[in-house]
């Protein structure tokens, strides 16, 4: 890792002293272009773009108040939310969620979540109102971008327009009914022709709210944010730009988790470097470089299993990473993009029980005990990589691409017990992953698209070195196994998207659709091992815990469909459905956490100063289950949402909105179930009841 580092800082020394070089012998000029990082990844470049992608829409303007960046999600096609409270949400793509989804920052920087739990997963380190868009890649098909599974979410963030110098600004603010909540958010911006600064504050407040049945379910939390980006442009064609920012949770309920969350404090800096137009052949050098860290304390103060035991578990996370690519064109119609990178993630810390009570009995004086969560574990991945872009003819893109990670992982401090399951030592692994896609222009409005890749992905710290926690959606401890073998996506699939022109009153009918099928080799879960018993409370049920453990038999397949039909100029009427099928034929059920067949309809109108629609979604019922992992059978439901925003002045915006209008009483099928709640039984939390948003912001 140090080596890696050293020959990346080394080589970003020498590129800006050639560039300062070259820069005070230049000629000053009055105006300059600037190179644009790579922070977006999807352009509508047709040579450039992976293949098999899906940009978000302006979710300031169409998302009046989501509650962090995971509710962003809920209007893409093909995704679903895990939610165990609002804070602690995590995207589901496919029924690929946590580490089987790449998801990252301005093209790759990354955040990993410290506590077990997920209460802070990389969704809770930004606010939404500082997303610009979310771009996806719905599949193993480019290598670019680190290791990759299930698919790529780059979560893009607002960065200055370099074309409108001075001193700019916004200002925002929003109010949520259900809850008493509100949002503000401040941001400023100075842009010069040799550098940029933006900045950004904001504060969130939410509280506990009401579901359809008007039960109030413990979800409150507060969070301030800040950042700050600055970028310097060292010549017209070489850019150098920082990016620091910090998020601070406090008081977080979890509904659906056995603790709740003092504090979550989340630092996190990158810095990225472009040289462009470099020659004729050498096109482009980018780096980046990042580093993040998260403190996070959980405690049981305000749970019913607090007159028993008082736990408190204050754990860190560390992650570094960094990229160094090249871009060569050895011919005109030949793309090339080679390059190394790196992640480093070590996690520590543990948890303090003062138990009260032992085998039903009030203890004279209370015991103490330490339990070590992470026992102080790491993982690296060292990957190199490239992939061509072949343009077969004008109508015709190829793509290949090949990637190789080198994965070490060891365990620094084992509790005992974990230590005499295993024979522990330093373990490194060689995954292999690739892909081959064709995109093929058939006419000026329809395009085909094909592909192959065959994603890998090494088990995460949790399935390798856990130990007798609770970290799934049922009862039981789990067990990590630090001799997992990588699991492996072998996905295929086509894809058609286009548009048609019509006449007398309608406009476009636009339309995309893709279908896939994956086969799983090595596929992770956990089964219950009847040769162990349980540590921590034995007396409870149940009392084996679970192994993580590779099956072989387990597929995946599935597709989505996407209509919009655009009449009298600005109306439009939008259908979108998604479906996912999967299996695990070693236990002869479901994969877990697959969400049921959906479909939203969407009607309304955009013009230049108003805009409105309603927004009708169907969930069916789900009873494709995993009950191996705990999981039920779900209602299908249907919820109204009406949104309206308009724009009384220049650089003012209004929006608001009835969410729920039916005051419908239902639950998500990915949704916890309720845990270590006073007032709650063992069923999946609720969504919120009717609530009703209002947002503002004003640009200067």
């Amino acid at each position: 890792m140090r080596t890696f580092y050293s020959v990346l800082l080394c080589m970003l020394i020498y590129v800006v002293s050639f560039s300062q070089e070259k820069k005070d012998t230049a000629k000053d000029t009055i105006t300059q272009k600037t190179v644009q990082l790579d922070e977006v990844l999807i352009t509508g470049n047709a040579i450039m773009d992976p293949v098999l992608t899906q940009a978000s829409n302006d979710y300031q303007k169409n998302i009046v108040q989501p509650k962090n960046v995971a509710d962003l999600f809920n209007n893409i096609n093909g995704f679903s939310v895990i939610k165990r409270g609002n804070y602690a949400t995590d995207p589901s793509f496919r029924a690929a969620q946590y580490e089987q989804l790449n998801i990252q920052y301005d093209g790759g920087t990354k955040a990993m979540n410290a506590c077990p739990n997920r209460m802070d997963p990389i969704t809770t380190h930004i606010i939404p109102e500082e997303v610009s868009k979310i771009e996806i890649i719905k599949g193993p098909y480019t290598v670019r971008y680190g290791a990759t599974f299930g698919g790529v979410i780059n979560i893009v963030t607002d960065k200055p327009n370099l074309d409108d110098h001075g001193f700019h600004g916004k200002v925002s603010g929003g109010y949520e009914s259900n809850g008493n909540s509100f949002v503000t958010m401040l941001q400023l911006q100075q842009v010069t022709n040799t550098y940029d600064l933006v900045g950004n504050v904001g504060y969130r407040d939410f509280g506990n709210y009401k579901d359809g049945n008007q039960i109030e379910i413990p979800s409150s939390f507060k969070s301030t944010d800040y950042g700050l980006k600055f970028g310097y442009n060292l010549l017209e064609n070489q850019r150098l730009q920082a990016h620091w920012r910090q998020s601070f949770g406090r008081d977080v309920l979890h509904a659906g988790l056995p603790m709740d969350t003092e504090y979550d404090n989340s630092s996190i800096l990158s810095l990225d470097y472009k040289w462009s137009n470099i020659g004729d052949i050498l096109r482009s050098i980018t780096a980046k470089t990042y580093y993040s860290y998260v403190d996070h304390l959980m405690t049981n103060n305000l749970r019913p299993s607090f007159m028993m035991t008082e736990a408190s578990s204050a754990v860190e996370a560390t992650t570094i990473g960094g990229k160094l690519e090249l871009n060569w064109m050895p011919f005109d119609n030949l793309n090339i993009f080679s390059g190394i990178d790196m992640m480093h993630i070590a996690r520590d810390g543990g948890r303090d029980r003062l138990v009260k009570v032992m085998n039903g009995m009030m203890l004279p004086t209370p015991r103490l005990f330490y339990d070590k969560v992470w026992q102080d574990s790491y993982i690296d991945d060292i990957g190199v990589f490239t992939e061509a872009k072949w343009a077969v003819n004008s109508s015709t893109i190829l793509t290949a691409g090949l990637r190789t990670d080198i994965v070490s992982s060891d365990i620094k401090d084992p509790e005992v017990d974990f230590a005499d399951l295993y024979n522990l030592r330093k373990r490194t692994e060689q995954n292999v992953s690739g892909t081959i896609s064709v995109k093929k222009t058939v006419s000026d409005n329809l395009t085909f698209e094909a592909a192959f890749g065959r994603g890998v992905r090494s088990a995460n710290m949790i399935e390798r070195f856990i130990n007798h926690f609770t970290v799934g959606q049922d009862s039981y401890e789990y067990i990590g196994n630090p001799n997992l073998k990588a699991e492996v996506n072998n996905q295929f699939e086509i894809g058609f998207k286009g548009y048609e022109n019509l006449k007398k009153g309608f406009n476009t009918f636009r339309y995309e659709t893709s279908f896939y099928y994956s086969f799983f080799d090595n596929y992770i879960v956990a089964i219950e091992d009847v040769s162990l018993t349980r540590k921590y409370m034995p007396s409870l049920q149940p009392v084996n815990p679970k192994v993580f453990q590779n099956l072989d038999k387990a597929y995946k397949t599935g597709f989505e469909v996407m209509g919009q039909l655009d009449f009298l100029n600005d109306y439009y009427f939008k259908t979108a459905a998604a479906y996912v099928y999967a299996k695990n034929k070693d236990l002869n059920e479901s994969l877990p956490l697959i969400p049921p067949f959906n479909m939203t309809l969407t009607a309304g109108f955009e013009k230049e100063k108003v805009w409105a629609n309603a927004q009708y979604k169907i969930n069916s019922r789900q009873n494709n289950i995993a009950e191996s992992f705990g999981e039920i059978e779900t209602a299908g439901y249907e919820t109204l949402d009406l949104r309206f925003g308009v724009k009384p002045f220049k650089q003012v915006s209004l929006g608001v909105a009835v969410l729920n209008v039916f005051d419908q009483a239902y639950h998500d099928h990915l949704n916890f179930s309720f845990n270590n709640q006073a007032d709650f039984g063992a069923v999946p939390i609720t969504e919120p009841g009717r609530n009703i948003t209002v947002f503002f912001q004003k640009k200067f």
